[in-house]
């Protein structure tokens, strides 16, 4: 059994100040409303319903957080980039994921989710920008990688890696898939890392 098949849901929060005490390890999970970041949480959690999956992209708009144990948990930042959303709205996501990332001392790692055909947006890029100012490693995790050939992966990945470089921060990226579970044993492992798991 999957340590992560034990999380339970905690909390949704509007912004940083209702999410409690600063304290522990978080882990967040970013990515664009259609990026797939409730479909990775659930698979990662093997739990389907644990993070709704929608239809219509951009549901996410509270942080949501999910608790492993008494002094870690995950936590689902709300999708950004979605159209159809009003711009008030979306000013108000992107300041509590700024907040969050910046001043929230518990985080300890970002995933950043992209759809591996359209990877480093220009909001993906600021998020990540903002993660590496605030000294945070990152996993850039490019979901859908079942939606390209093997070679065509294998080429977007090193391709999207060396995009990375520009960053100058600890970037790393890897190829998920939450329909055939591509890429799934590199990000738990990335994740043991953050937690402090892989000593125990």
């Amino acid at each position: 059994m999957s340590y992560y098949s034990q999380v339970k849901f905690s909390i949704s929060a509007p912004d940083i100040s209702h999410l409690g005490p600063d304290e522990g390890i978080e882990i967040a999970f970013a990515g664009r409303s259609n990026a797939g970041k409730s479909s990775a949480l659930n698979k990662l959690t093997r739990q389907k319903g644990l993070a709704r999956t929608s239809k219509t992209p951009g549901r996410t708009q509270l942080i949501n957080v999910f608790t492993l144990d008494e002094t870690r948990r995950l936590v689902d930042l709300p999708g950004y980039g979605f159209a159809q959303v009003p711009l008030e709205v979306k000013k108000k996501w992107q300041k509590s994921l700024g907040e969050y990332l910046q001043k929230r001392e518990s985080i300890k790692g970002l995933v950043v989710l992209m759809d591996i055909r359209h990877p480093f947006k220009d909001l993906d890029q600021e998020l990540i920008h903002w993660a590496v100012a605030a000294d945070l490693p990152v996993l850039a995790l490019l979901t859908k990688a079942d939606k390209l050939k093997s070679g065509k992966r294998k080429e977007q990945l090193l391709m999207t890696r060396e995009a990375a470089m520009a960053f100058c921060g600890d970037v790393t990226v890897e190829v998920f898939s939450s329909l055939n579970g591509i890429g799934l044993d590199q990000l738990q492992g990335k994740l043991d890392e953050w937690f402090g798991l892989t000593e125990e």
